[in-house]
């Protein structure tokens, strides 16, 4: 399990370890192309296909995409059905690539809501792509970061019922091992594109010291340029976790 921001100061590099995306705009690109809201999102899984690729290059080891919030379900039905069957044709289409490319396909959510046809084909990919490990390509499918606690405190109370009783031995990471993404460390880059400025219930344990990127680009014209330029932004940040920026001198020149 990776250790926690709060805990212990990460190891920084000039490319992030892991970038967590919210992939906003879809729709509103369509609005402006007179087009229907779907094929924005149709348009939109280009973009995950470019960015998959150029993470891979630069050598980002994990990359997180919120691809459908567990508030989404609210969505008109004919969106929330687009979406179901683009993820489907995805999931059919690019698994193969993916395998090639040597990136291990995880999936995090609540994914009982899901069609069973669905679920079958996430659990086959995540199996198909398990012995990769050069990009860990994790898609967050109804879910929500309070759900994400929530379902890590029942888990951590049924693995250890006697904790109910001792509320004293729960910590920090006790918890964060029952976390989706206990396996991964934290973001140390969060985008959103499309132009909004709030992390909507996503990774909010995970993303205690990240670095937070907003974009107005739309998320289908997003692509290899514009993550260069997040990056080239990520390497003006002073990461201190805590400490001052003397600290931070001192630690550079020994």
């Amino acid at each position: 399990m990776a250790t926690s921001s709060t805990q212990a100061v990460p190891d920084t590099r000039d490319i992030p370890e892991h970038v967590a995306i919210i992939m906003d705009g879809n729709g509103r690109w369509a609005t402006r192309r007179l087009l229907p809201r779907t094929a924005g999102h149709a348009k939109g899984v280009q973009a995950v296909r470019r960015v998959v690729e150029a993470c891979g290059r630069a050598g980002v080891r994990y990359l997180t995409l919120f691809a459908f919030s567990s508030e989404n379900w609210r969505r008109p039905a004919e969106e929330v059905s687009l979406l179901m069957r683009l993820f489907v044709q995805a999931l059919e289409r690019e698994v193969g690539k993916l395998e090639e490319q040597g990136v291990r396909l995880h999936v995090i959510g609540d994914l009982s809501a899901f069609e069973p046809r669905l679920q079958e084909l996430i659990f086959a990919a995540q199996e198909r792509t398990a012995h990769n490990d050069r990009l860990h390509l994790t898609v967050a499918a109804n879910y929500g970061g309070r759900w994400d606690i929530l379902q890590a405190t029942r888990a951590m109370l049924a693995a250890e019922p006697g904790l109910a009783a001792q509320p004293q031995r729960v910590d920090e990471e006790r918890l964060s091992r029952h976390l989706s993404m206990a396996w991964a460390p934290e973001p140390d880059l969060f985008i959103r594109t499309g132009g909004e400025q709030r992390i909507s219930n996503f990774l909010i344990w995970q993303m205690a010291y990240a670095e937070f990127y907003f974009t107005d680009r739309f998320w289908p014209d997003f692509g290899a340029a514009e993550l260069q330029a997040a990056f080239d932004w990520y390497r003006t940040r002073e990461r201190r976790f805590g400490r001052t920026s003397a600290q931070l001198g001192e630690d550079g020149a020994q």
